[in-house]
């Protein structure tokens, strides 16, 4: 009897203690990794559409497979980095006949999406590799026809002769902050996405290239400290709000006669956001755009001889967000997305002036991925599961019928195949890791090709709660918001809240989808906090007007939906209103800086990373889109910015800002903890010197977090 009560009493001591599940700490989060998703390494459809690869690490270094679409069978290893002693491929391209890879090594950024790189060619066929340069070089690039590469080396345009290694000379003016060619500037890069900034013609005769004349943009410096006796001054050009942009000028080198040839429009553009060249080798187009960015002109250029017309204008009563939804069929037909209707939805054009709009509701198109032609078949991603939700779509254009192709409600990704008759697709939902299958047009799974079930399973040891996704409505309108209450959630105790925000125009951070900071926001709820997030007016997924209300007034709005959003949650009988805090990165330091004086009486903490203070500090393509000039909308400007605002500081307040940051300039904290100083009012503040925006490299995540957490244990 005895050893039956023994053994009885070990067994229950064996589940109490494997039943429990353990709390996160940080360094789990930020050191280890622990919980960071599986993802598939570039992956590209081949030309063929039948066949993909990927980018995969092995324990011997990395390798470019081949994979078919309809069996998910690897078909062959296409190259080997440790067969030629490479560290590291941190990109490859195929050239069209899909002999020749591009690969680019050794790789260092730029900002925040240039880099430049040692670019190789890998013969696939003789297992021949060679090196381009000896120097880092920029956007390096097949022409269609695979013979070449262009690149850009020192703000100069360059072409590559593979057979023969030739280097042709496409300009010889460039220079560091005066002149760039092929290409962007520092704002282009940021605002419009624009990196490389030329393009090949579809018969290899032509490039097209931007060039960038910067002379009379004003100049910006930062110090840089680190292993430096004298700090390091580090200049570039950034056009701050009201101030001068590059003169922009769009050229035609022609390959065979050698010849620059400048492209003059009728009108003078403040803004040419996009080229791209038809499937005619003779056509060219140009977007066109005001200063005040709400005026496009779709402009068709004749290779041969420059000359041009504007085929369509597109105006918008706020601005027009830049896109790349444009995708040439045959017979001079083209895809085009606009929300002229008050949702961003397709439009099927031409070139003589046809217009047929394809999609309708009150919802949104987020991803047009490409039309089967044959099949006159149409695939895009929408908001038609609601605004938090993702799914995939397919258009029959005969019957004029609608199918949904995604299975689960969450965030779907599709990536199609060349002849879109496969797609790989990567899901995620609010509280599971992203899952990634192989799929045919039709939507039949062929194959799972990750699903994390390791990290599911981690997750499984962890004290985790659920992510509630939900609405409320305020007094102005209904937002999108989610919760997530701790572990041991009591109805009857009353807790902390502490609240996330971005906030930004056409921006959502409240997804039916899993995202990296779930595990930062769990580890908060089980340290007895309510973690909850709200996406104000402004914010994107609604339509048009419920983006773009914001408009000459950043931050009002935003401010106000915040703190009714607080009010509601303090209203809750589970929260201690009087302990609420707020916190926020960039757009959102700018939002948590406003909601602690402005709401100085609804929130008691705030902690702000990069924030903007003041537009007139940040970059004139972004501020002016939705503020105009300085000189035309002092108001809107001042109004709301929170060094304006410093006297209602009565909470807790944590600035934080990296001392190489290009994008949002620490003047902006410098000069809030100025007018902080001028009022009196105590704060935090700490600086991570050449750390740029991102704030990040070494232990500096893993330090910033721990600084943050004890900000808020110790405060809230």
């Amino acid at each position: 009897m005895k050893k039956i009560l023994t053994l009885y009493i070990l067994c229950l001591i064996c589940n109490i203690t494997f039943g429990q599940k353990k709390d996160i700490n940080l360094n789990e989060i930020w050191n280890e990794y622990k919980f960071y998703p599986k993802y598939l390494g570039e992956f590209k459809s081949t030309f063929d559409g039948e066949h993909y690869t990927t980018l995969n690490n092995t324990k011997e270094g990395q390798e470019i497979n081949k994979f078919k679409f309809q069996n998910n069978k690897k078909i062959k290893t296409l190259f080997k980095s440790n067969d030629f002693n490479i560290s590291r491929i941190y990109s490859y391209t195929f050239s069209n006949d899909e002999k020749k890879i591009l690969l680019a090594t050794e790789s260092e950024k730029i900002y925040r999406y240039s880099s430049k790189s040692i670019f190789y060619v890998y013969n696939i066929f003789t297992d021949k590799l060679h090196k381009i340069s000896e120097d880092k070089i920029m956007n390096a690039t097949f022409s269609p026809n695979g013979e070449k590469i262009a690149y850009v080396k020192n703000n100069n345009l360059f072409i590559y002769d593979i057979k023969n290694k030739n280097i042709t000379t496409v300009t010889n003016d460039g220079k560091e902050n005066t002149i760039i060619n092929g290409s962007s500037d520092w704002v282009y890069e940021e605002e419009f996405g624009l990196v490389r900034s030329f393009e090949w013609s579809a018969d290899s005769k032509n490039i097209a290239y931007y060039k960038f004349n910067e002379k009379n943009v004003p100049e910006f410096s930062m110090d840089v400290f680190k292993g430096n006796l004298y700090p390091i001054q580090k200049k570039f050009k950034y056009p701050k709000a009201g101030e001068k942009n590059s003169v922009v000028k769009i050229y035609l080198y022609n390959l065979e006669d050698k010849t620059n040839k400048f492209i003059y429009t009728k009108k003078d553009y403040e803004y040419i956001p996009r080229i791209k060249w038809t499937n005619d080798p003779e056509k060219l187009i140009l977007y066109g755009m005001n200063r005040h960015q709400n005026e496009l002109d779709f402009i068709i250029v004749n290779s041969l001889d420059g000359s041009n017309h504007i085929l369509f204008t597109e105006t918008d009563k706020y601005y027009i967000d830049i896109h790349d939804n444009l995708t040439f069929l045959a017979d001079n037909k083209f895809i085009w997305t606009s929300e002229k209707d008050g949702y961003n939805h397709i439009y099927l054009k031409d070139l003589n002036g046809l217009e047929i709009q394809l999609t309708k509701g009150e919802w949104e198109v987020t991803d047009f991925h490409g039309i089967n032609s044959d099949l006159m078949k149409l695939y895009y991603t929408s908001t038609e599961d609601g605004s938090t939700n993702r799914s995939l779509f397919v258009l029959d254009l005969n019957l004029e019928k609608t199918t949904k192709l995604s299975k689960e409600i969450g965030t779907n990704n599709a990536t199609f195949s060349n002849g879109m008759k496969y797609y790989m697709n990567s899901f995620s939902k609010a509280n599971s890791p992203v899952k990634f299958t192989l799929h045919e047009a039709n939507g039949n799974e062929l194959a799972i090709l990750e699903d994390n079930n390791e990290l599911k399973k981690i997750m499984k040891e962890y004290n985790l709660s659920e992510k509630e996704l939900f609405t409320i409505q305020t007094k102005n309108a209904e937002l999108n918001a989610w919760i997530i209450k701790p572990p041991n959630f009591d109805e009857n105790k009353k807790y902390p809240l502490y609240m996330f925000v971005y906030g930004g125009p056409g921006s959502q951070q409240v997804n039916n989808s899993f995202d990296y900071n779930y595990f930062w926001h769990q580890m908060l709820a089980q340290k007895g906090y309510v973690v909850a997030c709200v996406d104000n007016r402004g914010t994107g997924g609604k339509g048009a007007e419920f983006k773009k209300i914001t408009y000459q007034e950043l931050g009002k709005y935003e401010t106000l939906d915040q703190i009714d959003a607080a009010k509601y949650f303090g209203n809750l009988p589970f929260i201690d209103s009087k302990r609420i805090g707020i916190q926020g990165w960039s757009y959102g330091g700018y939002m948590s800086s406003l909601a602690i004086t402005k709401g100085a009486n609804v929130f008691s903490l705030a902690v702000a990373i990069s924030p903007v203070t003041n537009w007139r500090f940040y970059d004139n393509i972004y501020t002016e889109r939705y503020m105009r000039k300085p000189q035309e909308n002092a108001s809107g400007y001042d109004d709301n910015s929170p060094i304006n605002h410093v006297d209602k500081l009565q909470g807790k307040y944590l600035l934080i800002h990296g001392g190489a940051d290009d994008n949002v300039h620490v003047q902006n904290t410098m000069e809030m903890v100025s007018a902080l100083v001028t009022a009196n009012k105590q704060f935090d503040l700490f600086i991570y010197p050449d750390k740029n925006h991102g704030i990040y490299g070494g232990n500096t995540r893993l330090h910033l977090y721990q600084k943050i957490t004890d900000f808020i244990l110790n405060n809230l």
